[in-house]
């Protein structure tokens, strides 16, 4: 029998099928000023002091804009239309170009962990839009001076591993451009620490549990401009005769990431980086995850479930992070 944590809608979603599903969360003081929203298919909130209030507005302004262009559930978008084409070369929007070279250099600096073109295995699975079968490959896409070449009209593009976290960033570019020195940014459970807390200290989150009902893991501290997100299964995840499948597809063995991993949290200097990680890390598994990420010095915390209960596992300078 299959049950689902958190059934998936049809809507639009980076949020969806990127990373950051084993949520970090704020602790916040009743004195801060909070703002806050949803933007694809999660919630948004910045939280400080003296937040100008217009700053809202220009956050929904901005995400509606960058759902337009990543969002594989509206046919409309620009990863719909570069999915859409033939072989070939075509122009791209500087954004999506962006987003997508910073996509295929992790996919390289993983050997292929985090992949880019997986979008119709995740919907074979059940946690996609993306149709079709075209075999992923990650280096048959190229960006170039001419735009975005495809070797394989069946190739398709899926950034929601890496685009909540390019959102993010924008979102605190935003803040900053507007005056904003000391702030905290959460996207789906991504976070973006601008400042200091107004206490004078480093912010601070709660990882949450991937188990259900179990309460956080651990703290962490979050200098100035440091980012952080998380991937794993407490949602996007269903059980069938047994076995959990997770929304984060294993590009080696075309199927969900299977292990005793259950989530792993990635601080970076910016969430694009640390979005991209968690998801490589997590796809990379068990063993292979730790392994990578000793290899490139990423700062990590994997929770593993045991018989009895979690197990941690620490890589790089979250050590420095942990409270």
């Amino acid at each position: 029998m299959m049950t689902r944590a958190n059934m998936i809608t049809r809507r639009a979603a980076l949020g969806l099928i990127g990373a950051a599903l084993a949520l970090p969360r704020a602790g916040l003081a009743s004195d801060l000023d909070t703002l806050g929203g949803n933007a694809f298919g999660t919630g948004w909130r910045i939280a400080g002091r003296d937040t100008p209030t217009r700053l809202g507005p220009a956050i929904e302004v901005l995400f509606a804009r960058i759902d337009a262009q990543f969002s594989p559930w509206r046919r409309d978008s620009g990863i719909s239309r570069i999915n859409a084409a033939p072989a070939g070369a075509q122009a791209v929007e500087p954004e999506i170009a962006q987003v997508t070279a910073a996509a295929l250099d992790i996919a390289r600096q993983s050997e292929g962990a985090f992949d880019p073109t997986v979008g119709p295995l995740v919907a074979q699975w059940g946690f996609g839009p993306i149709g079709g079968t075209g075999a992923p490959g990650w280096r048959g896409i190229a960006i170039a001076p001419e735009g975005l070449t495809k070797a394989r009209g069946d190739l398709t593009l899926d950034l929601c591993g890496i685009a909540k976290g390019w959102a993010l960033d924008r979102a605190a570019d935003l803040a900053r451009a507007e005056g904003v020195t000391d702030m905290l940014l959460d996207l789906g459970g991504e976070f973006v620490a601008l400042g200091t807390h107004p206490e004078g200290r480093d912010w601070r989150i709660a990882v949450e549990s991937p188990l259900p009902a179990q309460p956080p893991t651990q703290a962490l501290r979050l200098p100035p401009g440091m980012a952080v997100a998380t991937s794993g299964v407490r949602a996007q995840s269903y059980v069938l005769n047994g076995r959990l499948y997770s929304h984060i597809i294993d590009p080696e063995t075309r199927a969900p990431a299977s292990g005793r991993l259950r989530s792993v949290t990635v601080a970076a200097g910016d969430a694009m980086t640390a979005d991209a990680w968690a998801t490589a890390l997590f796809a990379a598994g068990d063993e292979g995850g730790p392994d990578l990420a000793a290899t490139r010095d990423i700062a990590a915390l994997f929770l593993f479930e045991t018989d009895d209960g979690l197990r941690q596992h620490r890589s790089g300078a979250i050590r420095d992070l942990i409270l």
